[in-house]
Formats: structure tokens, sequence, C-alpha cells
């Protein structure tokens, strides 16, 4: 079976020469498919006389025969046949998708997260494959469209070069991968609804696409358990306008501060980080400071990253506001970011400066970032951010063990005085004998 979307024309070389037969099959409704039969496979079976003695040939002509079929089913009166095979695919009374085809259930409890599996990352990378014709390992817009033919419209618009990396227009596999791995994590009923259109269920012969959906256990348990199994990881980078936000989640796709992105300004950025020698999805999300400050925000996420302009520390105090409003419990690890490392520090406000700040609430001391200049950004602040969400009980790692081997000696404190005391009793009974 061969494809000229799948395989090489060595491949297709190696299997014809090894045939006793070939049978092409050909579209009837497509002319240019009948007249490659006589420019280009007949003299690619047979053109070389060398070989010996010709192959057999045999032509299919394909989709007459699956429309005859069915109209010969309707024309008997068996109906039930052809509503059969179309409910297989999907297909519902009026002809279209169904709801239950497209969104099959599948629950995301609260506190728990949705990610594509094994199944849904193999599944995906080969439609990514299928549709890269001139196997360069990207996707032009061309072939991403021939990607998104079967969908009712396109559904990555235009913020989609400013979310992921791309490359020279096209579309990389590491940021298709990403991109997937967004909108699951964002709509997992949308990305269901992807896969649906794309065939999964059939193609991978499951009862429906939620088999290429993994459900994470509740972030409760992953604190107890001191580490998350997670894959995917969600950091919100809240700062006041004009800290350098956007410029922060464009130097994670490795862009400078003078890159121009070109397509529409996205607040999620989505790249790969190694953590511990494994590869991670880190999400970064823009939020404006002011708009955590309302009881009914949702502040939620696996990493904060509360950022103020190192040369106006008037910024600061709305990060300070948003960590006690949201972050003080210490259930989520914290990281503050002084941008704009690169220009003269602002001047010093009354109060707690940030370093006394982050010291008097056992936290990181805040972390210098920049991105002015023509090389790419600094990564390592990523790769930091991504591990405090994999182990958020290693942030305060320092405090906690001085707080360790306080009890061990106020333990051993408390033996001595015990035993201090056993030996003055007993002393005090052996006189009064």
């Amino acid at each position: 079976d061969y494809s000229e979307t799948e395989q090489t024309v060595e491949e297709l070389q190696g299997e014809i020469d090894k045939a006793d037969v070939v049978c092409v099959v050909y579209d009837v409704s497509e002319e240019a498919t009948v007249e490659k039969i006589r420019t280009k496979w007949i003299p690619l079976v047979n053109g070389d006389t060398k070989r010996g003695p010709r192959v057999p040939i045999i032509l299919v002509g394909n989709k007459a025969g699956f429309l005859f079929l069915n109209t010969l089913f309707i024309q008997r009166g068996r109906h039930e046949t052809t509503w059969t095979i179309l409910r297989r695919f999907g297909y519902g009374d009026s002809l279209e998708l169904t709801a239950d085809y497209l969104c099959p259930p599948l629950r995301v409890p609260p506190g728990c997260s949705a990610e594509l599996n094994h199944r849904g990352y193999q599944f995906v990378q080969r439609m990514f494959e299928k549709h890269d014709q001139d196997r360069d390992g990207a996707l032009s817009p061309a072939e991403l469209q021939s990607l998104f033919s079967v969908f009712p419209a396109a559904p990555w618009g235009p913020h989609l070069p400013s979310t992921v990396r791309t490359k020279a227009g096209r579309l990389p596999l590491h940021g298709y991968l990403c991109q997937w791995t967004l909108v699951t994590y964002l709509d997992v009923r949308r990305s269901l609804e992807h896969l649906g259109y794309l065939g999964y269920p059939t193609l991978c012969e499951q009862d429906s696409q939620a088999h290429a959906i993994t459900v994470t256990r509740e972030k409760r348990l992953d604190q107890e358990k001191g580490q998350t199994q997670r894959n995917v990881l969600l950091c919100k980078v809240v700062g006041a306008r004009g800290v350098g936000k956007s410029s922060f989640l464009r130097a994670f796709l490795g862009h400078s501060l003078g890159h121009q992105d070109a397509g529409e300004p996205s607040v999620y950025a989505i790249d790969t980080v190694q953590v511990n020698g494994q590869e991670k999805y880190l999400i970064l999300c823009e939020v404006a400071a002011d708009s955590l400050l309302t009881a009914s925000a949702d502040a939620s996420c696996d990493v904060a990253c509360l950022m103020f302009d190192g040369s106006d520390l008037r910024s600061f105090a709305l990060c300070a506001s948003v960590y006690k409003q949201h972050y003080m419990d210490g259930q989520t690890p914290c990281l503050f970011v002084c941008s704009k490392a690169d220009l003269p520090g602002g001047v010093p406000l009354p109060g707690l400066s940030p370093a006394e700040f982050c010291r008097r609430h056992r936290l990181p001391t805040p972390t210098l970032f920049s991105c002015a200049g023509p090389v790419e950004p600094c990564m390592g602040i990523f790769t930091r951010l991504a591990t405090m969400a994999t182990f958020p009980h290693l942030v305060h790692g320092q405090l906690q063990a001085t707080s360790f081997w306080l009890r061990v000696a106020l333990g051993a404190m408390g033996a001595a005085v015990a035993a201090i005391l056993s030996f003055s009793l007993y002393r005090v009974l052996v006189k009064s004998r």
C-alpha cells in the first residue's frame, strides 16, 4: 500500500521491483488522476526495459464503486446498511458529525488538568507527517490549510506565531506539538473536536478520541507528595502594565527585544524545558496584576512569576499586593523577577525593599532579567520556573532544612534535661534510704 504523502519514491521503486503484479487505484471523479496513469504510473512500473518481463498492472477505479454500492443498497431497500456506515464515521441524521462523536464524555475534576498522552501525540504527529508534503519538517501555510481542510473553519488563528516557535513563516513539528498541548490544556473539549474531525476514533480503532487524553491527578495530591507527575505546567506572569511581560513571553520563544511578531500578540507562550533530564511543557500566561486584586479573580497556577520593573520600583507594590492576596499561603511557588535589569535601578521607596520583602516571606531572592540586545535571552530563568512548579517543596528547601535541624536540637536538649532530672531523682531516693 503506497501513498505519495507517506512514502518516498525510493521506497516505492523498491516495492515495485519485488512485486509480481501492481494495482493502481485512481479517482474516477478526478480527471487528473486518470491522466497520471499514462504519464506517471505506467512509465514508473514498466519504463525500465532492462529489468526483464513487464509487471502486470491492474487499474481500479475508486469512489465510483463505493457510490454505486450504496446506491444499490438504497434502491434495494437496505437503507440501514448505508446509515450504519455513516454512523460508524460519526454522522447523524442531518449528515453532520454529531456532538456525541465530537465531544465524548471526559470529566476533568477541579484541581486536575488534561494532557495529550502518547497515543494522542503519535496520532497528531502522523497527521503532521502526512501533510508535510515536501518533507522539510515544517508545515507551510498551504500544508496547514490541507491539514485543516476537514474542519468547518481553521482552528488556529493569527496568534499562532506569537504562541509557539515558528521558522520563516512555517510551523515546525516542535511548535505544532506545542500548539496541540496548549489547546488540550486550556480547552480539552475543543481538542477532542479537533481529533474527531481528523478521524482519530476510526484511524486508531478506538471507541472515542477520549483515549488520546490523560487527566492528571488533583494538584492537592501533588503538593502532598512533594512533586508533580504533570507534563504540562502553567506559569502566570503577573505584573503592572509596562514592566515587560510581553517581552518576557517573546524571550521564552527565543526572540530578542527588537523582534517583531508576524501574527497578532498572544497572552500565551508555550515551549519545552528540561527539568532533571525530563522534558516538560511550560505555558506562560500574561496577566495584568490589577486584574487579580478582585476577590473573584482566578490566580491558580503551578508557579507564579511576579514581575516588577527594576527601574521603577512602584511596580513592586502591585506584585506584593497580589502575593499577599493569593499566594501567601505557600501552596503555589512564587518567583519575583526584576525586569529591565540592564537599566539603572529605580529610587528606593519607603518600606521594605524587594529583597527584604522576599526574605521576610521566605521567598527566593528576586531574579534579574533583561531581554535587551540582539542575542537570544538567557533561558535559565524558565528552567527555574519549571523546576519550582515540578518540585514546589524545594522552594523553601534551605528553610525547611534549618527547621529540621532546629527540631533535632530541641529534641536533644529535651532528652538531656529529662536525663538530668531522672539522675537527680535517683540520687535523692538513694540518700533517703
